[in-house]
């Protein structure tokens, strides 16, 4: 019964690994570029989070919606401003740019007194809750953030498979240049992309939030998001979530079975393990250059 409270545990970590990890393939489908402010972006919707709770005085489910709305018009203005005025340069400028503004959300949010330098509780509904199931005890956030996880990605599923903006969004992603010509707005769906990456990270770090609490350095979580999108495909949104669970599952097991400090390494010799095996990843693309 250990083994299965452990897994449960990993699954519940591994789908916010597997959120964050969404957000870099969306930019990167988008772009080709790997954004590495998606860890900041998460800390960012967690703080927003808090502020609608505390400061504002808005019940929880309306500063749950308060904040994704925010964090996307954010994530859109980011694209507007910052990124798209360099596309086109090399794409070690623009990883450069996002680790950049990742650095800059930290620190804007550490110079806020009292807030930024301290760590907070964010007051959910569900976070004492416990359910027994014989000798298994859930918690109750555990099963929040797997539901809310499942519901985002059927909801993002049905939005590319069944919306006309989700089908100009695989276009573009496909082929930018094939794509405008066919009179698809590829510059303003680059923008909504960003935006729809930042609310996926603002659910990841509302998420999170009950369980690490809300502190300026939660996003360095992201650090362990990036494997799981490696594992799972870089451009594979199925593979994000696949690869966020097989991290976290992995992560949970080793930090119980294994010797200290193996925990924080387990993801990466599990990245290792996967690019001698399968380099494109679980469900990654094979490509071919011709020379």
């Amino acid at each position: 019964m250990q083994f299965v409270q452990l897994v449960i545990s990993g699954i519940a970590q591994g789908c916010i690994y597997g959120l964050i990890a969404l957000g870099f393939v969306l930019i990167y489908k988008a772009t080709e570029t790997v954004s590495f402010a998606q860890g900041d972006l998460m800390m960012l919707g967690a703080f927003c989070g808090l502020a609608c709770m505390t400061l504002l005085g808005f019940p929880f489910w309306l500063a749950v919606l308060a904040a994704i709305g925010a964090m996307a018009l954010f994530g859109m203005m980011v694209e507007r401003l910052v990124i798209r005025p360099i596309l086109g340069q090399p794409a070690f400028s623009i990883v450069m740019l996002t680790i950049g503004i990742g650095y800059v959300a930290r620190g804007l949010i550490t110079m806020i007194p009292t807030i930024g330098t301290e760590t907070h509780t964010l007051p959910v509904p569900y976070k004492d809750e416990l359910w027994s199931m014989g000798s298994l005890v859930i918690n109750a956030v555990q099963v929040v953030v797997i539901s809310v996880t499942a519901l985002l990605c059927a909801g993002l599923f049905a939005l590319f498979k069944y919306s006309k903006l989700g089908i100009a969004m695989q276009a573009s992603s496909q082929n930018q240049l094939a794509a405008y010509y066919m009179g698809i707005p590829v510059k303003r769906l680059n923008g909504l992309v960003w935006g729809l990456a930042a609310a996926v990270a603002a659910v990841a770090g509302l998420l999170l939030a009950p369980i690490t609490f809300v502190h300026a350095n939660m996003g360095f979580i992201g650090l362990k998001a990036f494997p799981a999108a490696v594992v799972g495909g870089f451009g594979s949104l199925p593979g994000a979530i696949v690869g966020g669970l097989i991290i976290g599952i992995v992560e949970s097991l080793a930090g119980f079975y294994l010797p200290e400090g193996f925990k924080d390494i387990a993801p990466y010799i599990v990245v290792l393990i996967m690019l001698m095996v399968k380099p494109n990843g679980l469900f990654g693309e094979k490509l071919r250059k011709k020379v």
